[in-house]
């Protein structure tokens, strides 16, 4: 028998049903199909009081946290790679529709592996961000829980209200499965609400923002309407330049690396960047600048291609390469390369 696809209205029907039963809640009337929209709300009436919270995005590493807040705000914020510790830092994304104003805090993912100096900071950064949010968005993969994704859901706070996101749902070819994983959440935690979705679809991002806006306050926004994120542009900068560093050596680079910014400077119409590659090994320095110079050059070149993207104008990108054996699990190291 052939899977049955994810977006038929028979099978969206049907899941709606099926969360609705395992929630508790009266099962929906299934509606007529509608064309798949962007996420965005309509105008609001001007009568209408504003909203505005945080909402912190949880999850275990590389299960999508980051992919699904540049979804949200519809701009790459966060930067993304297949390696663990890719998200290092409280990254703020903003979205405003209507009266309402999404503040979404992209965290780290908890980790659980590693004593380091630098994955206690990671995990304070989540801890962090969960104690003083109006909501929590904990993602998994739909129809999956693992011990990573449990000793993550034991720092959540009973009294915020948590929207348990079950993402990739694109991949779940047996909705069967998705009940009997459903109830057994239920049983782990008092989640408020249940969100199967993909963050590739652009009708799934726009459920989940209505959703969110139920659980915000009414209170006047924290920034301006046309804001995307409260990090600076010499931030964004170093961040481009890791992920590149990560995509492009793969997993033979550790996860220890860094980078950290040298110079950031306007000239004209122009920006001068330069910034350092921090490994801990001289073999590891090896593996970033490659045969002849060609892997560094290459991340160079594809960094500086983004940042003139995301900048607007002109970019001259230098990059170095420097080893600082143990850096990762020296504290004083750990606070001066930017990390809380």
């Amino acid at each position: 028998m052939s899977a049955e696809s994810p977006d038929t209205p028979e099978s969206q029907n049907e899941l709606e049903a099926m969360l609705a039963k395992a929630l508790g809640k009266a099962v929906p009337v299934p509606s007529e199909p509608h064309a798949s929209a962007a996420p965005e709300a309509a105008e609001a009436a001007d009568d209408s009081p504003r909203r505005c919270g945080l909402i912190a995005i949880v999850g275990k590493p590389n299960v999508g946290k980051s992919t699904l807040l540049n979804a949200l705000v519809g701009q790459k914020l966060s930067i993304t790679s297949r390696k663990a510790q890719t998200t290092r830092h409280r990254i703020t994304g903003i979205l405003t529709q209507g009266a309402v104003q999404y503040v979404f805090v992209d965290t780290p993912g908890f980790q659980t592996r590693h004593g380091k100096a630098l994955n206690r900071s990671l995990n304070r950064t989540v801890t962090g961000a969960v104690g003083d949010v109006d909501l929590i968005l904990f993602v998994v993969e739909a129809t999956r829980f693992g011990l990573d994704d449990a000793q993550v859901l034991a720092l959540l706070p009973k009294e915020t209200p948590v929207l348990l996101v079950g993402n990739k749902l694109d991949k779940v070819h047996r909705r069967a499965d998705v009940y009997p994983w459903l109830q057994s959440m239920q049983e782990r935690f008092p989640f408020a609400e249940y969100i199967p979705m993909s963050a590739k679809q652009p009708k799934d991002l726009k459920k989940l923002l209505q959703t969110c806006a139920t659980y915000l306050p009414e209170q006047d926004w924290f920034y301006g309407a046309d804001e995307l994120t409260d990090k600076s542009q010499r931030f964004m900068a170093t961040e481009i330049v890791r992920e590149k560093l990560f995509r492009l050596t793969g997993d033979e680079l550790p996860y220890t690396s860094t980078v950290v910014l040298d110079q950031f400077k306007e000239e004209g119409t122009m920006l001068r960047i330069a910034a350092t590659i921090v490994v801990e090994r001289d073999g590891h320095k090896g593996m970033v600048i490659g045969d002849g110079g060609e892997r560094l050059k290459r991340i160079g070149t594809e960094a500086r291609v983004e940042m003139e993207k995301l900048f607007d104008q002109k970019v001259f990108l230098q990059l170095w390469v420097k080893v600082r054996s143990g850096w990762s699990d020296d504290e004083a190291r750990v606070r001066s390369f930017g990390y809380e």
